[in-house]
Order: C-alpha cells, then sequence, then structure tokens
C-alpha cells in the first residue's frame, strides 16, 4: 500500500534527498500565449531557482516548433561538465531518433567518437614491457615468464638470505630451491607432466611453500585445498579437479585429511616428508620438461563458489600471475629488506601475490599460523616481532585490525610501509581511519585499494588512497599494466563517463584472463565472452560487478548484476548455499540473502511432519559447505515471496 511505502521511505531515507522521487521530467506542449492587459507592457520575467527542488529535473516547452528548456539540479550531486555531457548526450540520443524513428532506444550508442575513444583506448592504455622489471644478472630464466623461474633467479643471486619464516622453522634461498626440486623430480616420476592439476592440502608452513614451489617445477598446477573445509567438499574437489590426470597426486600433511578424502581418486603423498631436507649439496637443477613449458600453461585452480550448487576451478595461467607480480613490483618496489606477512588462505587468489611476489625480489616471505589472520592480536605481534613491511587486509579485517591497534600501541605497527585492502568494497570512513593511526608518525604507512575477481590473476585496478577529508566512496582505481576494462551497455556498448555500466576485463594478448573453467565449457563460454571492441579471437571476461568512470578516469564499484554477494572477502553465491538446503529431506525450497553483514537463510519446510530447527540445518550444511558459506540466522516461512515474473523476491526478504 501507498502508505506503506511512504512510512518505510519516510523512515529510512536519507532527509537530504526528496523522499518520493528524485529525478523529473516536465513537458509542457501547449504553444504559449502572448499575455496582454490594457494600458501595461508585459513581459515574462526569468526568476532564476536558488535550491533545486530534486536531484534532477528537465523542463522542456513548445517554444514556436522548436523545443526549449533547461536543466534544474543539485550541485551537491553534479557539476556543470557532467550535466553539459548529460544534455549533449540527450541532444544526440534526440537527433538519432529523429533521423531513425524505427531505431531502437537501447541501440543507440550515446558517445561522440572522442568519448569513445577516451573510455575505450585511452583509459585502457596500459601496455608496458614488465621482462626487466626484477633486474638482469643471476641466470637465465628463460624467453617465457614462467613464475618459478624467477624464483630460481633470485635463489642463484642471494642463495643465504633467508626466504621464508615460519613459526618455529626458516628457509634460505638455497634451502627452498633445493627442496623444491627434490619434491619436483619426484612429482615428475609420479608422472606429473604439464598443466596436470596437484592437490595441496597443509597448514601454512615452510612445507607449504615447497610443496607450491615444488608442483610448478614439476611442470603442474596447484590446486589447493583449504584443511578447514568439509570433508565432503575436499573430496569433491579432488575428484573434480584431478579428474582426466592420467596420475593424479594428492599432497598433503596427512593428519589433516579424513580417510574419506585420503582416499578420493589420487595417490596420496606426505608433503612433510617430501618437502624436507633435500639432501643435494649441489642442488643439481631440473632437467627441461618434455615439450617445454610456456607462458599460457597453467599455474594453478583455485575453487570458486558456484551459482548452479557447486564449486567451480578457475584455471590461471603463469603468464597472468607473472604480470600481475611484475606490474606490483614496478609500481610498489619491494627491496631485500621488505618483509611481507603471508597470511591469506592459499584456497583463496588473494594468497598468490602474497606467497610469490617477495620470492621473486628476494624479500623475506612471512608466515602467519593457520587461523591467525583472523586475530588482530597475533597480527600485530607478528608485525612487530619480524618488522613486517607489507600486508593483505580484506576490508572488515582491516576495520578489526584498527579497532584494535589503539590500545595495543601505535609504535607497534611502526615498521608497516604498505597495505594491500581488498576482496569487497573498502568503506571511505575505514580508508580515513588507516590515515588517522598509520598514515603519519611512526609509519607513514601507505593504503592501496585493489579489485580483482579470480578469473583475472588476482587483481586488475589498484588505486592509492590518500589522507584528507572521507570522500564519499573510494575508487577501485585504474587497470593495471596490460589490462584493460570496459564498461558496456546490455547492448555491449562502452557507456559514457559517470553512466553505470557491466565491467568487463580484458588483457593484451590474453594477459591476465584465466584460460576459464576447468571442463566446464558452457560456463566458459559464458562467462569469457567475444570482445566486442577488439579483435578477433580477443576475450573479455563478464565480471557482473556495476561500474561507472568518473570525471578522472577512476572506476567507482557500484555492486553486483546479480545475487552474488562478499562478506568478509569470501566470494558466496547464494545459489550454492540454497542448492544444499534444498538437499535437505525437510526442505522444499529455501533463499538465502544478506543483511547486516550476515547471511540469512529462508527455508519452506518439506511437508506437515516434522518442521526443521535451525541447529539441525546448520550441522548439515557444515558437512558440505565451508564456515563462511553457512547463514547465521534461519528462517522457517510457508512460502517465499514472488516478482511478477515468477522469480525470489530477494528485495522483500531483505
Amino acid at each position: 500500500p501507498f502508505e506503506r511505502i511512504v512510512d518505510e521511505v519516510n523512515v529510512e531515507r536519507d532527509r537530504s534527498r526528496p523522499p518520493l522521487m528524485q529525478t523529473m521530467l516536465a513537458l509542457n506542449s501547449t504553444p504559449g500565449v502572448p499575455f496582454a492587459l490594457r494600458g501595461l507592457a508585459v513581459e515574462p520575467l526569468d526568476t532564476p531557482a536558488r535550491v533545486s527542488r530534486f536531484d534532477l529535473s528537465l523542463g522542456l516547452s513548445d517554444q514556436g516548433g522548436e523545443l526549449g528548456g533547461g536543466f534544474e539540479y543539485s550541485t551537491d550531486l553534479f557539476d556543470r561538465t557532467t550535466m553539459a555531457r548529460l544534455a549533449g548526450h540527450l541532444v544526440h540520443l534526440l537527433a538519432a531518433v529523429a533521423d531513425d524513428p524505427s531505431r531502437r532506444v537501447a541501440a543507440i550508442e550515446l558517445l561522440s567518437p572522442a568519448e569513445r575513444q577516451q573510455v575505450a583506448v585511452e583509459l585502457n592504455d596500459t601496455a608496458a614491457d614488465l621482462a626487466a622489471v626484477f633486474g638482469g644478472g643471476g641466470g637465465s630464466v628463460g624467453a617465457e615468464p614462467l613464475l618459478h623461474r624467477w624464483i630460481e633467479r633470485q635463489a642463484a643471486l642471494t642463495p643465504d638470505a633467508t626466504a621464508v619464516v615460519g613459526e618455529s622453522e626458516s628457509l634460505t634461498y638455497r634451502e627452498l630451491d633445493a627442496r623444491a626440486n627434490r619434491l619436483a623430480r619426484r612429482l615428475r616420476r609420479l608422472g606429473v607432466r604439464v598443466d596436470d592439476p596437484v592437490a595441496i592440502c597443509a597448514d601454512r608452513s615452510p612445507a607449504l611453500i615447497v610443496g607450491l614451489l615444488g608442483i610448478l617445477k614439476a611442470g603442474g598446477a596447484y590446486l589447493p585445498l583449504d584443511p578447514s573445509y568439509p570433508s565432503e567438499r575436499l573430496a569433491f574437489m579432488i575428484e573434480d579437479g584431478l579428474d582426466g590426470v592420467a596420475k593424479p597426486v594428492l599432497l598433503a600433511q596427512v593428519d589433516l585429511l579424513a580417510a574419506s578424502v585420503a582416499g578420493a581418486g589420487a595417490r596420496l603423498i606426505d608433503l612433510d616428508a617430501a618437502a624436507g631436507p633435500a639432501g643435494d649439496a649441489d642442488n643439481p637443477q631440473l632437467a627441461p620438461l618434455d615439450g617445454g613449458a610456456g607462458a599460457d600453461n597453467l599455474a594453478y585452480v583455485i575453487y570458486t563458489s558456484g551459482s548452479t550448487g557447486r564449486p567451480k576451478g578457475v584455471m590461471s595461467t603463469h603468464r597472468g600471475v607473472v604480470n600481475r607480480i611484475a606490474w606490483a613490483q614496478r609500481a610498489y618496489g619491494l627491496t631485500p629488506d621488505d618483509r611481507v606477512l603471508q597470511k591469506t588462505p592459499v584456497s583463496f587468489d588473494v594468497s598468490v601475490p602474497e606467497l610469490f611476489w617477495p620470492l621473486v625480489v628476494g624479500a623475506r616471505l612471512v608466515l602467519a599460523r593457520s587461523g591467525g589472520h583472523r586475530d588482530p592480536a597475533y597480527l600485530m605481534r607478528r608485525i612487530e616481532e619480524q618488522g613486517v613491511t607489507t600486508v593483505h587486509f580484506v576490508p572488515p579485517m582491516l576495520q578489526a585490525f584498527l579497532a584494535h591497534l589503539p590500545q595495543a600501541g601505535l609504535d607497534r605497527c611502526r615498521s608497516l610501509r604498505r597495505v594491500m585492502a581488498s576482496g569487497e568494497a573498502l568503506p571511505a570512513e575505514l580508508a580515513a581511519r588507516f590515515h588517522e593511526l598509520l598514515g603519519g608518525a611512526p609509519g607513514p604507512a601507505e593504503l592501496y585499494n585493489l579489485y580483482g575477481p579470480t578469473e583475472a590473476s588476482v587483481e586488475v585496478t589498484a588505486h592509492r588512497t590518500l589522507p584528507g577529508p572521507a570522500r564519499r566512496t573510494v575508487p577501485i582505481g585504474r587497470p593495471i599494466a596490460n589490462l584493460g576494462l570496459w564498461l558496456l551497455d546490455p547492448e555491449l556498448q562502452p557507456v559514457p563517463l559517470g553512466v553505470p555500466g557491466e565491467l568487463y576485463i580484458g588483457g593484451i594478448g590474453g594477459t591476465g584472463l584465466a584460460r576459464g573453467y576447468l571442463r566446464r565449457p558452457g560456463l566458459t563460454a559464458e562467462r569469457f565472452v567475444p570482445h566486442p571492441l577488439g579483435r578477433p579471437g580477443e576475450r573479455l571476461y563478464r565480471t557482473g560487478d556495476l561500474a561507472r568512470f568518473s570525471a578522472d578516469g577512476e572506476i567507482e564499484f557500484l555492486g553486483r548484476t546479480d545475487d552474488q554477494v562478499k562478506l568478509r572477502g569470501f566470494r558466496i553465491e547464494p545459489g550454492e548455499i540454497e542448492a544444499a538446503l534444498a538437499g535437505h529431506p525437510a526442505v522444499r525450497e529455501a533463499a538465502v540473502v544478506t543483511r547486516e553483514e550476515r547471511l540469512v537463510a529462508y527455508v519452506v519446510p518439506a511437508g506437515p511432519g516434522p518442521r526443521p530447527e535451525a541447529g539441525e540445518l546448520r550441522d548439515a550444511l557444515r558437512r558440505v559447505l565451508p564456515e563462511h558459506m553457512v547463514p547465521a540466522d534461519f528462517a522457517l516461512v510457508d512460502a517465499l515471496p514472488l516478482t511478477p515474473s515468477g522469480k525470489v523476491d530477494r528485495g522483500a526478504l531483505r
């Protein structure tokens, strides 16, 4: 009812905005009639408005066969340049309609040739030769940019420098390289070949780093398994990820795996034993791989939540990873004196630059204990003890870290120089709080907002935040080297500056894009689409994210086009949770939404029998889903609300 709508708007709305509508078009199609009074001269008097009644309004009137009028707008929301651009697009649209009235409005491009050149070409002019970023000398890395070759080169340059620091064990670059070579030789003897995924399950430790590097040296691609995941999910990832591999291998710290997982169709190798001291005094190099290995071979396969009810494996190549790390080195310049904290679970793509960036430049990789990434007090101790200079946070964890910092003491983080934030939107207030606490003495530390999906070799944009008054939003920035971002409308045409569009990612020569989804050709074709503005054969990844270009060319993230959500940095498809709930015998259907940073499940019972309890449903989900995908709250309902088209009305559930 209208009264309910008004009541909700009045209670929840921003009172600085009009309550019922923000934009208005007023068309006066009645020709003006001269107004005359006997004995008086009468003429219209323009009285300019000093206050905008709406956010934006356009008044038009018939002026003797022509339309005339003007915009009235809030200067708190729009500037003159934006309005001039909007007026130009309107005139262009009207001219196109007049020229061809049968043409679909959606098919009319609003951009002028100069604007199209700007948003489609100039803002994506990112071509860069990053081959020399890591410097010369100390052994060849070959013609192809393979990640492990750069680490081998660094081991030859600084063999006695500390490479990895765990809780109770450290490795020099010589020891790391030798142990990884030993493991790689064993993997090859077991039949691992180029592009073969090799599953690996381990707590965060030097043995894990040896395992990852050994898999890459053998020519394989590592497939990380989080030990905290339910055994059913781990078994699925092993069976799905290694299906088709001639001689599948699972590297694991065996005490972490249930029997059902250890026997999931792969040969189990004890990682702690295989990653132990190499015993090769001269550390012989590996023989060349059969057929060679190139930059477009796989480096890793990481599983993400799937909207169809099962997770999907994203296949990423050496080319994309090396480009991402080389760009970061050129932009931020790690040195051998830097200490990088590795705390992101290896099953998430953000861990990739954390793991390998310091190792290709001779810096020190400092490992947080497993589970330590959720404990601000522990992280502060680790930062202080090891002199950590570079760390990554998802915004919710950064908020918890900063909340704990004043009582712990700012001096404990005096070593910090670079803090990267990604995984979900960075609130402007949080960025301002960071600069208030860490932007001055004893730092100053810098805060960078990064953005990127798993399908695009981790981050693809970057923005350096600056101290000062909190801005309305924090941009995700501009594309990194050799990557391009296009904001397109439903007709796959570029949108103007300031206009929301769906974000598509492309790379020069394919750089930065994943190969696709493991054995999911239909889903790969749906998300990796032909480049509408590029050369034949070029692809774009369709992110499903909404964004817009600001006037200065920076990109602002606006939200999603679908139901996918991000919570505490985790990418979650509600459809996967709903499918798991629907598999419960006491559930007929379910819908999952987010409310106040929590997952909430609405469940329709299957029949007149006993109604399912929240604890029962939660336990059932924990057997198949990781903890971050288990809803915090459950509500039993007789039916789910539907839209007029018959779909679940998620807005009515929030």
